[in-house]
């Protein structure tokens, strides 16, 4: 929970420090596997080593990290101290520091990207319901904050959708391509390679790649050379999630704007003691709305962090750019999942008022209907037939069932099993 991040609860444990310790062990204990299996270590050495540590051991970790930079070192030392045998001497032999923490940072990723996923296929249902249920209901089309033409909420709601699919389609992209990363000290895969032939194996070079891919592979991530100063793996996270979060914020800033009073068009879902004030008993703040705002406008800077950290790798391991990734995708990733948690509460229960949207088109159809007047007039034919401002208005909506056909048949293809 926060008192500075309301709503950040409902990220739960997704790349939280104690599923990131969880996500280190899961390399560690990967990697003695995968060493075992390519015959580079003994049999003895592959070792479960989930329940030799706790979120009772982050505060300790965390507090010798700062010694070294990162908090392998410590998670290595404590590690060794609870095994025995040949698990505790082939435990991280052929990795570095930062296989381990960018490996780790993936895994937690994935979980995340995952519920986002899972969140942005409720958001589709919801919208693809409000897109057909409302086709017909006449509003007014804004641009620049003033009347335009005649629209339909359907319509609103289908462009809404259209976003969504373009960041499902990112965040799928990114998820299925997403790699582990294991090169060791310089990216050479040289103490890997080193070991293999110290072993005596025929082929070191095929025994260090099979461990890598054998490691990835446990880990449900894609194998690839080492990619320890090419960041483009996170940055396409980062980018995906940025995507995501300009879809929510463009929702929710189309809610807050409709959500007023004196607009009145739309209505975020009710909830005991959602939206009050602590002075105005009368209000009722469009609070979901207003904190996914929040995200969509805290999230670009922080994926921007992570390219400034991508162009300012230096040498085979940067001082500075690649530790200040971590809390930042951390950070990126958590309140990802807490404004897709949001967007689907809000989407599930969004309340339309066809009426006021009808009754607010009519009342300015004189400057909804201004545009094809002044068509009419351009090709010197008359004024169509009829002078009801809603008859006007429901004929001046173009392609708009298309449209809206078009991006329900889009997310129908986006999620197959909508």
């Amino acid at each position: 929970m926060s008192l500075l991040w309301p709503g950040e609860e409902r990220a739960g444990d997704l790349f939280s420090e104690a599923a990131y310790l969880a996500a280190m062990v899961r390399v560690e204990e990967a990697w003695l596997s995968a060493v075992a299996s390519a015959g580079i270590a003994p049999e003895e050495a592959r070792t479960p080593l989930a329940a030799l540590v706790s979120a009772d051991d982050l505060p300790g970790l965390a507090e010798g990290a700062e010694a070294g930079g990162n908090p392998v070192i410590g998670l290595v030392k404590l590690l060794r101290g609870r095994l025995d045998g040949e698990a505790a001497r082939w435990l991280h032999k052929g990795l570095t520091s930062q296989d381990v923490v960018d490996t780790a940072l993936v895994l937690c990723l994935a979980d995340v990207l995952d519920r986002v996923e899972d969140e942005l296929a409720a958001h589709a249902v919801s919208l693809v319901g409000l897109a057909q249920e409302h086709r017909a209901t006449v509003m007014s089309g804004r641009t620049l904050t003033q009347h335009a033409v005649p629209i339909t909420f359907g319509l609103k709601a289908a462009t809404w959708l259209s976003g969504l699919s373009d960041a499902a389609e990112a965040l799928r992209r990114t998820r299925t391509s997403l790699p582990a990363q294991i090169g060791g000290a310089a990216g050479t895969l040289a103490a890997v390679v080193g070991l293999a032939r110290l072993r005596g194996l025929g082929d070191p070079l095929a025994a260090a790649q099979e461990a890598t891919t054998t490691a990835a592979t446990t880990l449900g991530l894609t194998s690839r050379a080492p990619w320890h100063t090419n960041r483009a793996p996170l940055t396409a996270a980062a980018d995906a999630l940025v995507t995501a979060a300009d879809a929510w914020g463009r929702i929710a800033t189309d809610i807050t704007l409709l959500t007023r009073p004196e607009i009145g068009e739309l209505a975020e879902p009710a909830g005991e003691g959602r939206g009050g004030s602590s002075t105005m008993p009368h209000k009722s703040n469009p609070v979901l709305s207003v904190l996914i705002r929040r995200h969509a406008l805290a999230a670009p800077p922080l994926a921007a962090t992570l390219h400034t950290a991508a162009a300012s790798y230096v040498d085979e391991r940067p001082d500075g750019a690649w530790h200040v990734e971590w809390e930042t995708l951390s950070t990126l990733a958590r309140r990802s999942a807490v404004a897709a948690s949001q967007t689907t509460e809000l989407l599930a229960g969004l309340r339309v008022d066809a009426a006021r949207m009808r009754a607010t088109a009519e009342a300015a159809g004189a400057d909804l209907l201004a545009e094809q007047r002044s068509l009419t007039g351009f090709v010197g034919g008359e004024i169509l037939a009829g002078s009801g401002a809603a008859t006007g208005l429901d004929d001046y909506l173009g392609a708009t069932d298309a449209l809206i056909d078009s991006a329900v048949a889009r997310a129908h293809q986006t999620w197959k099993d909508l």
